[in-house]
């Protein structure tokens, strides 16, 4: 998916938009947000893992969304990741 048109079908859909990112080899253990997000992969790499499903991987232009507290693990690849992530 292309950058603009992913920031304004988050924008026109009522979405907080930023840009995220997070170290080489880094990871968060299972945890929860308080919102709903819907992210772009930018740059590199991310695994989530959902409770209950297998892992996931998802690269440049791959869109991942994740419920409102969906208990969650993350881990990144060796070049970090960055992303564009919409929260509500």
């Amino acid at each position: 998916m292309e950058r603009t048109a992913f920031e304004q079908d988050l924008l026109a859909r009522g979405y907080t938009v930023s840009t995220v990112t997070r170290g080489a080899h880094g990871r968060l253990d299972v945890h929860t947000h308080p919102f709903e997000a819907r992210a772009l992969i930018l740059t590199g790499e991310i695994r989530i893992q959902c409770a209950g499903q297998q892992e996931q991987l998802y690269r440049p232009g791959e869109v991942f969304h994740l419920a409102h507290e969906e208990p969650h693990s993350e881990s990144y690849g060796p070049e970090g990741v960055s992303y564009l992530v919409g929260r509500k």
